[in-house]
């Protein structure tokens, strides 16, 4: 029915490519592109003798809108997915508006160069009046808007699971449990062990900056930014356990602040071991999370890019890695007059993932919902010509495709609170 562009090739997107195949009455043909053709040639080569769904690949470099246009030409796809950095958010959505393609990521833009001066002279002025200084933020694409609509194009953004699923649980909140919500809290709880002295269970350059920011949260109309990892709580998760987590800025909660408006507080909350922890303070400490190039012995090295390639890569980490993620949202609000707290979550197995699509948890639970997200544009289940996030759709056929495809949702209607 569909011929769909995945262009990535990385743990998330072998995870997508997977449950794409899986659903070969859609995704009747699939093009997979990444700056190393080999990897996509050995995935298509596996998946091939157990799908229906046509495979096909291609080398293409995302940082280039040209070869982007050129593969979108060539391949003539429904939709593009774009499961490849975040950095490459603004070439490919670019590459759509030229080709007239339908678009969707899982994590909104962030330069890979901050100290690039234009880039920074932008920043510097969102911090000031937006109040949070995340290096991400859902401005730079959000421009994008007007275009998408008078292309009768749709993009969708940050379709993984935090954002993506996190925004579709609040949306159904939303219309089935609350006439006003006041309070939300997303709960990510990795509970998984790896083996590892230390490893990250995605991109290491976007997680290790992401984690080393300044927290932020959304309360009574405005941003309040905290020293990173300042605030910490302990929780109950189900399946796992007690947990440390911390509060850390997330894209979603600048979606959500704007779509939902009536929610007096937004937090998000990140589960951490204390070796994790100390071996990324010891890492900031001695410049290793650097964006910024040094020069070693007459080359420039940006030193996170040099962690990157000593730390184990997060695609390896599917046989070792055993226990349980955890991620949903805590809401309070009211519903009838009557106070009242709803949690909705998902409980989703490392293992039972690796044998599945040989992937962790961290990157299936990601890469589900791509799929699933994909599966909206595709059916016209989500159609509508501009540039939104998850909650801005329908959240009933997506949450019901997630039941099915591997990460069905679990509630509780006396959860406890964090404080």
């Amino acid at each position: 029915m569909s011929k769909v562009l995945v262009i990535g090739c990385g743990g998330v997107a072998s995870v997508v490519i997977h449950k794409c195949c899986q659903v070969s009455e859609v995704f009747t043909e699939l093009c997979i592109a990444s700056r190393t053709k080999s990897k996509c040639d050995k995935l298509a080569a596996e998946l091939a003798p157990n799908t229906a769904t046509k495979l096909t690949t291609a080398q293409v470099d995302a940082d280039d809108v040209r070869q982007v246009i050129d593969l979108i030409n060539d391949c003539k796809p429904d939709l593009v997915m774009n499961i490849a950095l975040p950095y490459q958010d603004l070439t490919i959505m670019d590459a759509c508006l030229a080709c007239g393609v339908n678009y969707m990521d899982t994590a909104n833009y962030e330069p890979e160069d901050t100290d690039d001066p234009v880039w920074r002279a932008i920043y510097e002025k969102r911090c000031k009046e937006a109040g949070f200084s995340a290096y991400f933020d859902y401005s730079w694409q959000w421009a994008y808007r007007k275009k998408f609509e008078e292309a009768g194009l749709t993009a969708l953004l940050g379709c993984g699971f935090d954002p993506g699923v996190t925004q579709a649980y609040c949306a159904h909140a939303q219309k089935h449990e609350f006439d006003t919500i006041d309070t939300i809290d997303i709960l990510d709880c990795n509970g998984g062990d790896h083996g590892y002295a230390f490893a990250t269970n995605f991109n290491p350059e976007v997680n290790l900056r992401e984690v080393s920011a300044p927290g932020s949260y959304w309360e009574d109309g405005r941003w309040i930014e905290i020293p990173p990892m300042s605030i910490k709580r302990a929780y109950d998760f189900d399946q796992v356990g007690h947990k440390d987590m911390y509060l850390l800025h997330h894209e979603e909660i600048e979606s959500l602040a704007l779509n939902i408006p009536e929610v007096r507080r937004i937090r998000f909350f990140m589960t951490f071991g204390q070796s994790y922890l100390d071996h990324m303070r010891c890492l900031e400490n001695v410049g290793m999370l650097s964006t910024s190039p040094v020069d070693f012995e007459g080359q420039q090295i940006v030193p996170i890019k040099f962690l990157k390639a000593l730390l184990p890569d997060p695609a390896s980490l599917g046989p070792r890695t055993k226990g349980k993620t955890n991620i949903g949202c805590i809401f309070t609000g009211k519903k009838d007059g009557k106070d009242k707290n709803y949690y909705i979550y998902n409980v989703c197995d490392h293992q039972k993932c690796y044998h599945e699509v040989g992937s962790q948890a961290i990157s299936y639970t990601t890469g589900v919902p791509a799929m699933c997200g994909a599966l909206m544009l595709l059916t016209g289940k989500w159609n509508k010509p501009g540039v939104y996030t998850v909650e801005e759709f329908d959240p009933d056929p997506f949450l019901a495709a997630l039941d099915q495809y591997g990460l069905p949702r679990s509630e509780n209607r006396t959860p406890a609170l964090v404080d």
